[in-house]
């Protein structure tokens, strides 16, 4: 199992690293709420435990960037916040659990494998799939024919976000909000450039990539030529 602590203090980062490790779950630690999506995104955790007072971005902010674009992986909550408010707001935000601090350390632990084993089954059941391309549900990799596509990291946003709705088209807006998500200044074509790069890739698939005019961008499977009689 995969863990993204995201937690400012130094000392509890310690504690929770190595009572986690001892129990076999490997740790990724991120002390800055600025870093905590970059972290998210660059090695996608079975769970992530998160505190809300940090430095740079809150822990709220974290969270409801972290499900504007798509990242779904469940988030426990870890914070001295521990009021009915607190935990209505959290929960509202996109959290799958809340445990306000002091925790029993037992008790966590159970919360979070609780937390990974419905992540697990979730990913089995739903990952998104269509003319011998998956994501991987495990690494967040997109599959082609069983192997990984070689794939930016924009470029694998974008096909993600396709993948959940092949055959229907995502609006350029959206799609920008999910590629670019996180940066203050986008060119109005810069959805363009990735959606070209990823055409390319795609070429001599079963998948190809559809603009409509006004509407945005879509997954179809490719028009194959007759076979010979």
């Amino acid at each position: 199992m995969k863990l993204l602590l995201v937690e400012d203090n130094a000392a509890l980062q310690t504690t929770l690293s190595r009572s986690f490790e001892r129990r076999g779950v490997q740790v990724v630690v991120c002390g800055d709420g600025t870093r905590a999506l970059d972290r998210w995104r660059a090695a996608v955790p079975d769970v992530v435990l998160l505190d809300l007072s940090l430095p740079g971005l809150d822990g709220l902010q974290v969270l409801a960037a972290a499900r504007a674009e798509g990242l779904d992986t469940p988030v426990l909550i870890v914070t001295a916040r521990g009021t009915v408010g607190d935990r209505v707001l959290g929960l509202n935000t996109g959290a799958d659990d809340y445990l306000a601090k002091p925790f029993d350390l037992d008790e966590l632990e159970a919360r979070v494998r609780a937390l990974a084993r419905r992540r697990g089954a979730a990913r089995s059941a739903e990952a998104p799939a269509f003319g011998g391309l998956r994501v991987d549900p495990d690494s967040g990799a997109v599959m082609h024919e069983g192997q990984p596509m070689e794939l930016t990291v924009r470029e694998t946003a974008l096909m993600r976000a396709l993948l959940q709705r092949p055959g229907q088209a995502v609006t350029r807006e959206r799609l920008t909000e999910l590629v670019f998500a996180g940066e203050a200044t986008v060119q109005a074509d810069a959805i363009e450039v990735v959606v070209y790069r990823l055409r390319k890739k795609l070429a001599g698939s079963a998948v190809e990539l559809i603009t409509l005019r006004g509407l945005g961008y879509l997954l179809r499977l490719a028009d194959r030529p007759a076979e010979p009689a």
